[in-house]
């Protein structure tokens, strides 16, 4: 996988250095190198992290999963444990798959549910519940498995979750509140895969793609004890005014819920746990730490800042520009020729009539009129799955000039943003970043680049 190489910049050594560093942070996460590092095997011994398995001991082992990154995940233990792997199924998003040979992988709508998600929750969970007290399981799970891996809860139908999905995008709700509801709206998230598992053992590999990795939110969770409640479900629903928005019956099960007539989602105390393991392969963190290697070593002074960052997307590329124009200033916190890196996932509320973009380009976009004719800076935001939003776009670039390429064609930068509507302004100002499916995903990757003038 390489950069789409349009990318206009005044300088175009500059840009080649960027593209460099953005593709050692991808390289650093790619999720087959991960799961491998992960397991290691000497015949029948298996060691993951901390833990011992007597392949030997065990009848059969499936592997199951859902995620963007689900195809090279299953090469990868395919790679390792080969013939001792009986069957199984992986669920990614349509256009990611892969070549495999013992594991089906099947392909699904993202980010909005469809009936081969729900026929994939099905054929998952039936294998679940088929494995025995003697038998392995590998849950491979990646970013985009909450709408990948679906079951409707009982009363609720695959219209009621698209719903519910569309009407959380469009709110600005963040993925761990996202989840959250998704989690109390279904068969098979928040642990209940592993109620399905159970008492087989249970390994689950994951590649987060939420800030600080928290188990039970990246895909909503289906391996791993759930933290969230019924409570902090219809919380949510108030907190954003859902109640009107929200289908119907997802309202009413939510409320069943909060009066406890539907039991909650399994916590840390459920027993169903008791013969599992969890292990985060890669997240943001790696990415980050390996882009800012990659820049030291093309001269640029590198500071991690943070992989916590969320909040308003617009706001963020005012942050990033800010950032920069005070390395340039005064050389704080490090001087030029510098690299700030930031880590997270940002979120756009949408207005009634949205363009097209996503929250990387917005980024990029309100960068761009920030930095507006200011000479050395770069600002970028790279989705680390290579896709923007509902675009081909995996993020942008945008630095002093970007104003004015719009503008020379007609366009406002301003009312492009306004509008939500970034992706077709930065096609005319040539700063997109195209990757196609990068096969991995651990959140967004933010940049300033300062060049010493």
């Amino acid at each position: 996988m390489r950069f789409e190489s349009s990318v206009l910049l005044p300088n175009p050594s500059v840009r080649h250095v960027i593209l460099d560093v953005l593709q050692a942070a991808l390289a650093a996460v790619d999720p087959s190198a991960a799961v491998q590092r992960a397991l290691q095997r000497e015949g029948d011994l298996l060691i993951v992290g901390d833990r011992r398995y007597d392949l030997s001991a065990y009848g059969r082992l499936f592997v199951l999963g859902a995620g963007k990154a689900g195809a090279p995940m299953t090469q990868a233990v395919e790679s390792v444990l080969g013939e001792r792997i009986t069957g199984g199924l992986v669920v990614v998003k349509t256009d990611h798959s892969g070549p495999t040979e013992r594991v089906r992988i099947v392909e699904a709508s993202h980010p909005t549910p469809d009936a081969a998600g729900v026929e994939a929750g099905r054929e998952i969970l039936a294998l679940a519940g088929g494995a025995s007290v003697d038998d392995l399981v590998f849950a491979l799970i990646s970013g985009g498995g909450s709408a990948l891996l679906v079951s409707p809860a009982e009363g609720l139908s695959l219209a009621d979750l698209q719903g519910l999905t569309a009407t959380l995008l469009a709110c600005g709700a963040t993925i761990n509140e996202m989840n959250c509801l998704r989690k109390h709206c279904s068969g098979v998230k928040g642990g209940q895969l592993a109620r399905a598992v159970a008492p087989a053992t249970l390994i689950t590999l994951v590649l987060s793609d939420v800030i600080g990795s928290p188990l039970d939110v990246i895909a909503s969770g289906p391996t791993v004890p759930d933290s969230s409640t019924w409570a902090d479900a219809w919380a949510l629903v108030e907190k954003y005014d859902l109640v009107g928005k929200l289908p119907p019956a997802v309202v009413v099960r939510l409320q069943a819920g909060l009066r406890g007539e539907i039991p909650d989602t399994p916590d840390e105390s459920d027993p169903i746990f008791a013969h599992s393991q969890t292990v985060v392969v890669a997240d943001n963190f790696l990415a980050a730490l390996a882009a800012k290697a990659a820049a030291e070593e093309r001269g640029y002074q590198s500071l991690l800042l943070t992989t916590f960052l969320d909040g308003d997307a617009a706001s963020a590329g005012r942050l990033l520009a800010a950032l920069a124009k005070e390395v340039q200033a005064s050389g704080n916190p490090i001087s030029a020729p510098a690299c700030l890196i930031l880590g997270g996932e940002t979120t756009v509320q949408l207005g009634s009539n949205p363009g097209k973009g996503g929250r990387n380009q917005e980024v990029a976009l309100a960068a761009g009129l920030a930095l507006q004719g200011s000479r050395g800076i770069t600002a970028v935001s790279l989705a680390t799955d290579g896709t923007d939003g509902p675009t081909d776009s995996a993020g942008a670039m945008a630095d002093g000039g970007t104003v004015a390429r719009g503008a020379a064609v007609g366009l406002s930068a301003a009312d492009h943003l306004r509008g939500h509507n970034a992706y077709p302004y930065l096609v005319a100002s040539q700063d997109l970043l195209r990757t196609g499916p990068t096969q991995t995903n651990v959140n967004d990757l933010l940049f300033v680049f300062v060049e010493k003038l």
